[in-house]
């Protein structure tokens, strides 16, 4: 699979009508059906698909077997839709809520020997679990990382980070492994930095927002100016660069809009012109946060309401008719 990384893929960011991320606990098959059947409905190729750390491994020694049933039947689910599935494992950050594990008590994620191996236990049973399924992706770390588990120094971060792909290359050695961070270590290192994370991907993941970059406010406001419209571009540029690749492959896997920083009626127009941007420089899979808009029975800040390519209702917004196009 690590051969195609070159070739135009599209997806999203799969965000479960039903319960959100709870839904790991309190499954429904069902409603995971008609989720996915949305998504292909908009002629996606994958799906980035969060699993919440706490909740599949409960303690350093025990993975739980049904959450891992429930993944499996997923992984099932998204194949017969012709769904290709990255795991984003170490979550953590989701949505301005941090998932943090009993067990961390004062060590750090990325130092502490004991913590390591229950991270890898965790890798190894649901490399197992996911292992007859063709429509494994590949790994993401977890979703932006540095944001929930901070390392004052980088090298701590980079080794922790150069040791984890190691190991997930050693469980899938055909697929591209990521550390899916948010924008601020390649602007500021932090946790990570950039140039370690830059060489050691095959394809370098990108989380290119507007609104969290500080791009709009560059722009004064202007939606539509050169450093919104032209994010993807830039960070391709500048990540390449700590690469030492003009050519290194680029994932852009978060971008998105929402109304609460843009007329509705705009967005449509900025997912395309952000993502043709992106194109012609040179960024090949692009993965749109996200595939429907969350329950609004749930607490969240209003942003995360309305960033959906699709309704809570299974209704495809105007920005997925673009998406789809």
């Amino acid at each position: 699979m690590i051969k195609d990384i070159r070739t135009l893929r599209f997806g999203v960011n799969y965000t479960p009508t039903g319960n959100w991320y709870y839904c790991w606990n309190d499954f429904d098959a069902g409603s995971i059906a008609r989720d996915l059947d949305s998504i292909a409905g908009l002629e996606a190729d994958h799906i980035r698909l969060p699993l919440i750390w706490p909740y599949f491994q409960p303690n350093p020694a025990f993975v739980c077997p049904a959450h891992l049933e429930h993944l499996r039947v997923l992984m099932a689910l998204a194949r017969e839709r012709g769904l290709d599935v990255c795991l984003s494992m170490l979550n953590g950050w989701l949505s301005g809520y941090a998932f943090r594990q009993a067990f961390e008590v004062r060590e750090s994620v990325y130092t502490s020997e004991r913590l390591w191996n229950a991270q890898e236990l965790y890798f190894r049973k649901v490399s197992d679990a996911v292992r007859e399924f063709a429509n494994f992706m590949c790994f993401d770390f977890g979703n932006e990382m540095n944001c929930c588990w901070q390392a004052p120094d980088v090298r701590d971060g980079d080794r922790w980070h150069e040791r984890m792909m190691r190991l997930t290359h050693e469980l899938f050695p055909d697929r591209a492994h990521v550390n899916g961070i948010d924008d601020i270590p390649w602007f500021e290192p932090e946790t990570f930095s950039p140039r370690t994370i830059a060489k050691t991907q095959s394809i370098i993941a990108l989380h290119c927002w507007a609104f969290f970059t500080g791009a709009i406010e560059q722009d004064n406001g202007n939606l539509f100016g050169k450093a919104s419209i032209h994010l993807i571009d830039l960070m391709a540029a500048l990540t390449r660069a700590f690469a030492g690749d003009p050519v290194k492959p680029i994932w852009v896997q978060e971008y998105g809009m929402c109304a609460d920083w843009m007329p509705a009626k705009d967005i449509p127009r900025f997912l395309e012109e952000a993502t043709l941007n992106g194109i012609r420089g040179g960024a090949s899979w692009f993965t749109w946060w996200t595939s429907h808009d969350i329950d609004r029975s749930f607490a969240f800040e209003s942003l995360e309401y309305s960033l959906g390519l699709i309704g809570n209702d299974q209704k495809i917004k105007p920005q997925g008719e673009v998406f789809r196009e």
